[in-house]
C-alpha cells in the first residue's frame, strides 16, 4: 500500500531538520542584513547627499493633503483590521493575528509551541514528559465531555450552529496528536495520517483521513477512536467502534512494558490510547443505562492505572455513583480527593456540599433556623456550601436555574464559568433528587460573598486593543491635519527630522573612528 504524500517519516525528519536550521540561522541572517543596511546608508550618505535629500527635498515637497491621505488611509486599514479581529474573536474566541503568529511564525523563529493542555496525561512508562506544575495549569479537559457525533452534532442538526468553539476543538486536536501518536522520529505510516487527521478543521476531512489510516493498517486503533467520536450518530454505534479499537490494541504488551517501565514512546502512546478507550467505553455504558457496569469499569481503570490521577476519572465515578444513589460509596471516593485546604474541582467541592446538605435539607426551614439557630449538622452543610461557592461562585446560578444551561465544552477553566456549566449540566439532576438541597443552597449561597466574584474575567486579546488604539490615533491625526494643516506640517517635519537624527549621529561616529581614505576608496567601488 502506497503511503500518502507528506506522511513519509524521512520527509518529516527532513522537515524537522530544515526548521531547526532555519531557527538557528535566522538570528544571524537578521544581524548580517541589518549591518549591511547600515553600511550601505553610510556609504551613500555623502555622494547622494541623503541628509539634504531627506530634510529638504523629501519633507519640503510633502503637502498637508498628503498627510491627511496618509493618516486617513492608515486609520481606514487599521479599522478594517479591527473589525475583522473583533469578528474572529467573537466567533472563535481567539485573535487571528496571535493565532497565526504562534502557529506559523513562532516555530520558524525557534520558539516552542505551547499547549494549555500539556500535563493532562501523566507519564506511565517512565518517561519524563514536560508539563507545567498543577498550580500553573488552568485549562483542563472536561472529564465528562460529550461525544461529537452522537451528542454535539444533534445541536448542530437542530439549530444549524456549532456547539464548540474553534479554540476548544484546537485544544482537543493537540491532545490527540500528543497522546495518541508516537514521536516524530518514530512515526508509523498510519500515525502520520492520524496526526494530519487531528489537525483538520473539517469533520468530513477528519473522517476521510481516519478511513485512509485504516486502509494502511486495519488495526489502527486511533482511527476507530476518531470514527467513534465523530462519525457515530448514536452511543450504541460509538460503543461498537470503541470495542473494535480496544481489540486492535496490544494491551497485554502495553501492560508488560508498563511493569518493566521500558522507555519506548510508542508503548506510552498505546497506553494513553488504551486508557482513553476504556474510559469512553465506561461512559457509553453509563449513558446506555448500564450504570453498575460503568462503575465497575471505572474502578478497574483507576486500579490498573493509579498514576493517571490527573485524568480525573474519579469525577466520572462520582457522577455514576450519585446516579445509583450510593452515597456511602460517594463519601468513600471523596475522602481520597477532598482536601479542605486545596479543593481539586467544582465536582469535588459541590458533591461534598450535596452530601452534607442532603442530611439536613429535608427538614431545613429558614424561619426555624433564624429562631433557634443552626444545628451542628446544618452548620457543617452551610460551611460546605460556602467553601464550594468560594471555589467556583458561578455554579449556584446554574443549579438554581437562574441562568440557562448550554452544552458543556470539551475543555474547562478551573473556577470559571465553563467549569460551572459542565458541572451543572451533569449534576443538576442529583441536586433535584435530594429533597430540599436546592432550597438550602438558595438560602445560604449568597452569604458567601457581599459581591459574587466574576473570576476569571475574560480579557480582550492584545491585538484588538492595539488596532483599536491605532485606528483612533490615526483618525485623530487625520482630523487635526485637515483642521490645522500648517501646524501639523511643522510637527511632521520636526518628527521626521528627529526620527532620522540617529542616522546622522551614527554617520558622524563612524567618520571619527574610520580613516577618511578608507571610506573614499569604498565609495569609489
Amino acid at each position: 500500500m502506497e503511503d500518502t504524500p507528506g506522511s513519509n517519516p524521512q520527509s518529516l525528519r527532513f522537515t524537522e531538520k530544515l526548521k531547526s536550521w532555519l531557527s538557528c540561522s535566522w538570528t544571524y541572517l537578521c544581524l548580517i542584513w541589518f549591518g549591511m543596511v547600515l553600511i550601505m546608508i553610510y556609504v551613500l550618505w555623502s555622494p547622494l547627499k541623503l541628509q539634504e535629500s531627506l530634510t529638504s527635498v523629501f519633507l519640503n515637497t510633502l503637502t498637508p493633503k498628503f498627510y491627511v491621505a496618509l493618516t486617513g488611509t492608515s486609520s481606514l486599514i487599521s479599522g478594517l483590521i479591527l473589525i475583522f479581529e473583533w469578528w474572529y474573536f467573537r466567533k472563535y474566541g481567539t485573535s487571528f493575528i496571535e493565532q497565526v503568529s504562534v502557529s506559523h511564525l513562532r516555530p520558524l523563529l525557534g520558539g516552542v509551541e505551547s499547549s494549555s493542555t500539556t500535563g493532562l496525561f501523566s507519564s506511565v512508562n517512565g518517561e519524563a514528559e514536560p508539563r507545567p506544575s498543577v498550580s500553573e495549569c488552568k485549562v483542563w479537559r472536561n472529564p465528562l465531555n460529550l461525544f461529537r457525533g452522537a451528542e454535539y452534532n444533534r445541536y448542530t442538526w437542530v439549530t444549524g450552529k456549532e456547539p464548540l468553539t474553534y479554540y476548544d476543538m484546537n485544544l482537543s486536536a493537540q491532545d490527540h496528536q500528543t497522546f495518541f501518536t508516537g514521536d516524530t522520529q518514530q512515526l508509523r505510516p498510519e500515525d502520520a495520517v492520524m496526526q494530519k487527521a487531528w489537525r483538520e478543521r473539517n469533520p468530513q476531512a477528519r473522517i476521510r483521513a481516519a478511513y485512509q489510516a485504516i486502509k494502511i493498517n486495519h488495526e489502527c486503533a486511533a482511527a476507530y477512536v476518531l470514527l467513534a467520536e465523530e462519525e457515530a450518530t448514536t452511543i450504541t454505534e460509538a460503543e461498537r467502534l470503541f470495542k473494535k479499537a480496544l481489540k486492535n490494541i496490544h494491551w497485554i504488551q502495553c501492560l508488560v512494558l508498563l511493569i518493566f517501565v521500558l522507555c519506548q514512546s510508542t508503548a506510552g502512546k498505546d497506553i494513553n490510547l488504551l486508557v482513553y478507550i476504556k474510559r469512553r467505553l465506561a461512559m457509553c455504558a453509563r449513558k446506555l443505562g448500564r450504570i453498575k457496569e460503568a462503575v465497575k469499569m471505572m474502578r478497574e481503570l483507576m486500579k490498573e492505572f493509579p498514576l493517571l490521577g490527573m485524568l480525573n476519572i474519579h469525577e466520572n465515578l462520582l457522577e455514576a455513583l450519585l446516579e445509583l444513589q450510593a452515597y456511602a460509596d460517594v463519601q468513600a471516593v471523596l475522602s481520597k480527593y477532598d482536601d479542605i485546604s486545596l479543593p481539586k474541582s467544582a465536582t469535588i467541592c459541590y458533591t461534598s456540599a450535596l452530601l452534607k446538605a442532603r442530611a439536613v435539607s429535608d427538614k431545613f426551614s429558614p424561619e426555624a433556623a433564624s429562631r433557634r439557630g443552626l444545628s451542628t449538622a446544618e452548620m457543617n452543610a452551610v460551611e460546605a456550601i460556602h467553601r464550594a461557592v468560594e471555589f467556583n461562585p458561578h455554579v449556584p446560578k446554574y443549579l438554581l436555574e437562574m441562568k440557562s444551561l448550554i452544552l458543556p465544552p470539551e475543555h474547562i477553566l478551573k473556577r470559571g464559568d465553563s467549569e460551572a456549566v459542565a458541572y451543572a449540566f451533569f449534576h443538576l439532576q442529583h441536586w433535584k433528587r435530594a429533597e430540599g438541597a436546592l432550597n438550602l443552597l438558595h438560602c445560604t449561597w449568597e452569604g458567601t460573598f457581599h459581591e459574587v466574584s466574576v473570576y476569571p474575567k475574560k480579557e480582550l486579546p492584545f491585538f484588538i486593543l492595539f488596532t483599536a488604539g491605532l485606528c483612533s490615533f490615526t483618525a485623530m491625526l487625520a482630523m487635526l491635519t485637515h483642521q490645522f494643516p500648517e501646524l501639523m506640517g511643522i510637527f511632521a517635519k520636526a518628527f521626521f527630522s528627529t526620527l532620522f537624527a540617529p542616522l546622522g549621529f551614527f554617520a558622524d561616529k563612524m567618520e571619527s573612528f574610520m580613516p577618511s581614505s578608507f571610506w573614499h576608496q569604498l565609495t569609489r567601488i
